[in-house]
């Protein structure tokens, strides 16, 4: 599979303008972690690669051909959680993905439903109503309905939302076995499962692609712009900087900052894919 979104661009009928001048592609096997702070357009690029909506310019291809005019088969083969999905909390999970499976299709409904609730540790709970699921056993059913049917193409948007660290590393691992013969799409505010399992990082900053590449090409290019120096409470901090973390030790406040110009007695370290992100958003936001 092969999808593409060429030169698109995305104006809602309020006048905003989600997306400017937006070009990718994406063949299997890809896994691809998207970051941005909220209202950078991650959600938007996500409703258009599922035909959600229609760009405002440009087209978006599938295997080559207009991603509207085969919308059904493109579909059979898609799993999406969106950030705010709904759940028909009347129903028991059974109940729901069986809904689920028979809206996309799948034959083997029961083989299929099966599978997804071993994935997910729902098996045990399959009989029990969704409005009487935790927060957390909500989020996997999520997940369940998005993995169902195999599909070749999977979009999750803030998937490990309300999961507790145990459960984020299993789905990280499910996800990243998954990616061997698809393409997944993981939008997140969680740098670190981005960091854990993607060959791919796209940084999208007020509708614009800032960087698209490897999480280690991101990397290298903060080389030399981390620092670490030991602060006190009150102090302020060295201006050009954006703090990444302030954690206290022994000696007062150890402070983690991102910079063009480190200041003399910030100590120079290696940085994280976090820092990376964060210095690339700073750089962009210097510019305007």
């Amino acid at each position: 599979m092969k999808i593409e979104a060429n030169d698109i661009t995305m104006i809602y009928p309020s006048g905003k303008k989600a997306l400017q001048d937006i070009t990718l592609q994406a063949e299997t096997p890809n896994f691809i972690g998207i970051l941005g702070p909220n209202g950078a357009g991650k959600t938007t690029l996500m409703k258009l690669l599922i035909a959600g909506l229609v760009p405002t310019k440009g087209k978006i291809l599938l295997d080559g051909k207009p991603l509207l005019s085969q919308e059904k088969k493109f579909k059979s083969k898609l799993g999406y959680l969106a950030q705010s999905f709904g759940l028909y909390d009347e129903l028991n999970v059974w109940q729901f993905l069986d809904y689920m499976a028979a809206l996309k299709g799948i034959k083997n409904k029961n083989k299929a439903i099966d599978s997804v609730l071993e994935q997910t540790n729902m098996a045990e709970r399959k009989k029990v109503r969704i409005h009487n699921l935790s927060g957390g056993q909500r989020q996997r059913v999520g997940i369940a309905q998005a993995l169902l049917g195999n599909p070749e193409l999977i979009i999750l948007d803030e998937p490990t939302v309300g999961l507790d660290p145990e459960e984020r590393v299993k789905f990280r691992n499910i996800f990243s076995e998954m990616a061997q013969n698809k393409i997944i799409l993981l939008s997140t505010h969680i740098v670190e499962d981005v960091q854990a399992v993607c060959n791919r990082v796209l940084v999208i900053y007020n509708g614009s692609i800032l960087f698209d590449g490897t999480p280690s090409d991101l990397i290298l290019q903060t080389k030399g712009h981390v620092g670490i120096y030991v602060s006190q409470l009150g102090d302020n901090v060295p201006e050009g900087c954006e703090v990444v973390s302030k954690v206290n030790i022994a000696g007062g406040i150890q402070c983690r900052i991102v910079a063009d110009k480190l200041p003399s007695f910030a100590k120079n370290t290696d940085p994280t894919l976090e820092d990376a992100y964060l210095y690339c958003i700073k750089r962009e936001g210097e510019k305007e």
